[in-house]
């Protein structure tokens, strides 16, 4: 939902914000007060193409601001964006555009590009103008929205059909690859079984590398080691009491602290502390001279240690920093010398495969196209009808579907899918966006929306004077599927029209006033006499007692509507 929009210096908006509502939001207004203005600023906020001149006249810069309430398909796009939703889980998105062309889109306060505000927008809005790129415009949006108006059973069918694809795809890279494989395949093949045949005569165990490198270290400094230890050890114990040692010294002052212990406590404290001492030392001795006797300098296991670390190291500069790599290494070399030796069985393995996978796919393919027909006519039957309450009885729509025979798979099956209008009899059928009338292009899309209110999964519909030339019956009829629709959307629509104006939850009249040989447009939330008013002059330009009756008539009777204590005509 569209929470906010703010707009700065954009044609005769000098400042202006205006809060919208869920359910159908009306803007009214004098031709030229403003409104369109207010749909190109969003369109722009959307990543659409921005002329230099939509900057207000000696301003050099523009900007445009929305909040919007994030829709959960979204939220894996703006993920793969590095873009968070607020904690309220709101979106908020501007763009900065200026005189010398320089354009700064953010979302959430994340500099984006104006491609990914396209993605995005998407997602958020579907604008329906008179002149705008629609999504049902869009050949994928029309397989999409066909599909969502078939059911879940063709949507669980196009699942399974995709995830059979996505094998069926796999299985012809893999054989794409083997059969590159072949080419090169004897130099493969002797070359994998070296390096696995160099990697398992190493017969490598996970951290002997470390050990080693210990091992040597002290085979290596063997002479400084003894020399340290015989000198620590005569430090502690002395020279057969000739020259006392550490621990003799310790000995001698915990005895003579123990002759006067029992004069005072703290002096058997550091009695005791003294022979505490002199047991750890005794201790340390020992260990020390068990070290000592360890160290056996071995010439003969100083080589074998340091040319097995050669070896492991000739290892690690081919195939891996670690043991640990060397090893995974040797696994895959492993498994890619089965793949090449047995390059042909496993062609003929994935071979077979792919036929199967293939005459799945068809059939999926078959089935998907039998529950789209059936859909298309049921689609066609719903629009006509819906047309015909929109002043366009002579029109007709259908869908066409065309089943690929040269088996050329896709996400969406073998169907190529185009919604066709015939506006007027004789004129013959044409794609939606080959409609001239602007007019008839928005009733057609409204007919349509109207059909998928249920199914279609953009949150927001602009439609922006999409009344163009319909009339007075015809007008309260939009309004009335505009009303409907948005009982599940959030509607918003710039109209000329009482009919319409009368069924809004929220009114905004935008209007403008010259200040300083200035014309600026301003916004006012209509509500009471004001909108009575405001209807009135829709009705017939003057705002008469009986014009003004029946403002507040048609009013009472849009939101005996909304409310469902009325029903449409």
């Amino acid at each position: 939902m569209l929470i906010q929009l703010s707009v700065e210096n954009i044609a005769i908006i000098e400042k202006l914000t205006i809060e919208f509502e869920d359910g159908l939001n009306i803007l009214t207004g004098e031709t030229g007060a403003g409104k369109s203005i207010l749909i190109d600023a969003i369109n722009a906020l959307l990543g659409g193409r921005v002329s230099r001149d939509i900057i207000r006249l000696g301003e050099d810069k523009a900007k445009v601001e929305a909040v919007f309430e994030v829709p959960n398909k979204l939220f894996n796009v703006l993920s793969d964006m590095g873009i968070e939703p607020s904690e309220d889980g709101t979106l908020i998105i501007s763009r900065r555009f200026t005189t010398s062309g320089k354009n700064i889109c953010r979302v959430n306060g994340s500099l984006v590009t104006v491609q990914q505000l396209k993605e995005i927008g998407e997602y958020l809005i579907d604008i329906h103008g008179q002149h705008e790129n629609q999504s049902l415009l869009r050949s994928q949006a029309q397989v999409t929205y066909l599909d969502m108006f078939s059911g879940k059973l063709l949507l669980n069918e196009k699942e399974m059909y995709r995830n059979i694809l996505k094998r069926y795809n796999e299985v012809r890279k893999k054989i794409s690859e083997l059969r590159e494989m072949e080419k090169e395949r004897a130099r493969l093949e002797d070359l994998y079984k070296y390096q696995a045949k160099e990697i398992s005569s190493a017969n490598l165990k996970k951290g002997e590398d470390i050990e080693l490198e210990r091992i040597s270290s002290i085979l290596s400094n063997a002479e400084g080691i003894m020399q340290a230890f015989s000198s620590a050890y005569l430090n502690l114990t002395g020279d057969e009491n000739i020259v006392p040692g550490a621990l003799d010294l310790v000995q001698q002052a915990q005895t003579a602290i123990e002759s006067i212990a029992g004069i005072d406590a703290e002096f058997g404290k550091i009695s005791s502390g003294l022979l505490e001492a002199a047991d750890k030392l005794a201790e340390l001795a020992r260990e020390i001279r068990l070290k000592k006797e360890s160290i056996n300098y071995d010439p003969q296991q100083q080589q074998e240690v340091e040319e097995r670390l050669a070896v492991i190291g000739t290892l690690k500069r081919k195939y891996g920093n670690t043991i640990e790599e060397i090893i995974e290494y040797g696994n895959y070399v492993r498994q890619k010398l089965e793949e090449v030796s047995d390059t042909e069985n496993l062609l003929n393995k994935l071979t077979e495969e792919k036929t199967s996978l293939e005459n799945e796919l068809y059939t999926k393919a078959c089935r998907i196209h039998e529950m789209r027909v059936k859909a298309a006519e049921e689609l066609k039957e719903k629009v006509t009808n819906e047309l015909m309450d929109l002043e366009m009885q002579k029109a007709e729509f259908k869908v066409d579907i065309q089943f690929d025979q040269n088996r050329n798979y896709n996400e969406n099956g073998l169907d190529s899918i185009e919604f066709l209008i015939s506006p007027n009899p004789g004129e013959g059928f044409k794609p939606l966006n080959r409609i001239a009338s602007g007019g008839e292009m928005s009733r057609i899309m409204l007919a349509i929306k109207t059909i998928l209110a249920d199914v279609d999964e953009i949150g927001v519909l602009i439609f922006d004077e999409i009344d163009t030339g319909v009339s007075g019956k015809a007008a309260l009829k939009v309004g009335e599927k505009l009303l409907q629709i948005s009982g599940k959307h959030q509607v918003i629509c710039v109209t000329h029209h009482a009919q319409i104006a009368s069924l809004a939850k929220v009114h905004y009249l935008i209007s403008k006033k010259t200040e300083k040989n200035r014309t600026i447009a301003i916004l006012n939330r209509l509500d009471g006499s004001e909108r009575e008013k405001e209807i009135a002059r829709l009705l017939s330009g003057e705002n008469s007692r009986s014009t003004t009756i029946l403002a507040k008539e048609m009013i009472e009777k849009g939101k005996a509507l909304r409310t469902g204590s009325r029903k449409p005509q």
